[in-house]
């Protein structure tokens, strides 16, 4: 088992997950439950996919979790290029959010070659 509160790439994702929630605080009201409720949802399942592998009793299952978890970075990566291109999200977060999704699919993908 790992202790995925000393894990970088949880204390990242979770960082990110926070950013995610303040560039989407200023999302129209009528994307709460639309484009609002999906990046949110992804952004927090990176570091929750790391939290629950880490919890299994084998490197495979952890391994397993991280994919689940480089996943959902993509897919918060895709969101994010539709939210700035139909003018939600400005160029400048989207930059910024953008480098840390791409720091943090380093890292799992650093992550999960050290558990092969």
């Amino acid at each position: 088992m790992h202790n995925y509160k000393e894990l970088n790439v949880w204390k990242k994702s979770v960082d990110l997950a926070v950013k995610v929630y303040q560039e989407t605080s200023s999302f129209p009201s009528d994307e709460k439950y639309g484009m609002t409720s999906q990046i949110r949802r992804c952004s927090v399942s990176i570091s929750s996919n790391i939290a629950e592998g880490s919890g299994r009793s084998t490197d495979k299952d952890f391994n397993l979790f991280l994919g689940y978890s480089y996943g959902s970075s993509c897919e918060l990566e895709t969101q994010l290029i539709v939210s700035n291109r139909v003018g939600l999200l400005g160029d400048d977060k989207f930059k910024g959010l953008n480098n840390d999704i791409q720091e943090i699919q380093k890292m799992l993908f650093s992550l999960r070659n050290s558990l092969k």
